[in-house]
């Protein structure tokens, strides 16, 4: 049985369109199959990459982020005692 599939719709400036299509002609692919390959990475990585690349952080990770920063707030406070 064939995997279920979607067709979705983006939408880029002319600039990055110009630039996909720059990197469709050099590596021989269409856009769909670029496209399908990027999101298929970026949705097999960790929240911290997916951060990275979308410049945003979930609840969890900012929770953690603000932990790690009274965590090392607090470490430099007491050596500065």
């Amino acid at each position: 049985m064939a995997d279920k599939r979607s067709i979705m719709r983006i939408q880029l400036d002319s600039g990055a369109k110009d630039e996909l299509d720059k990197i469709c002609s050099k590596r021989g692919m269409t856009q769909i199959a670029v496209m399908s390959r990027l999101v298929g990475w970026f949705i097999r990585q960790d929240d911290v990459i997916q951060t990275a690349v979308m410049a945003t952080l979930s609840d969890q990770a900012l929770a953690q982020l603000a932990g790690q920063l009274l965590k090392r707030m607090s470490s430099r406070s007491g050596k500065a005692k």
